[in-house]
């Protein structure tokens, strides 16, 4: 129970200081921040909005939320599939591309302030493996079925 208070209060930290970096700089909520940031990274700058839940990890509803508001404010752009009138695109645009562009150096020097800094290379190495397992439950499996056959 120890490491899973030390997890939830070192992911509560982190991401509350992220969170008022980008808001009180940028006027970017970290979620929509990641919204963004996972638009920018695909063919296209858009997603469909399920795939985008799930990348983001919201629930389907707080991405609907997050997308109006992205929308009010010019960074995102919903469109229809023209195949599937039930599919519905996010689509990142030029304006949301230049807001997470400005965003972009707040947020990497609070990662490197908040958590990269205050670990060393091994400590980063194995919060990467633990958090990989814990992410992936087949990584475990995999890993003890090794370690049983050696």
């Amino acid at each position: 129970m120890s490491a899973w208070h030390s997890m939830l209060r070192a992911h509560a930290s982190v991401v509350r200081r992220l969170e008022a970096e980008l808001l009180a700089e940028h006027g970017l909520s970290l979620p929509a921040y990641e919204v963004l940031s996972h638009l920018s990274e695909v063919p296209d700058r858009s997603l469909r909005m399920t795939e985008l839940s799930e990348a983001a990890l919201l629930s389907p509803s707080g991405v609907t939320r997050l997308v109006d508001k992205l929308q009010r404010d010019g960074l995102v752009r919903r469109r229809r599939c023209a195949a599937d009138a039930r599919v519905i695109y996010c689509e990142l645009t030029d304006a949301g591309m230049a807001r997470l562009v400005t965003a972009y150096p707040t947020h990497l020097r609070g990662v490197r302030e908040h958590m990269v800094d205050k670990l060393d290379r091994d400590d980063l190495r194995g919060v990467a493996d633990s958090m990989a397992k814990l992410a992936d439950p087949t990584a475990c499996a995999e890993d003890t079925q090794s370690e049983a056959a050696s």
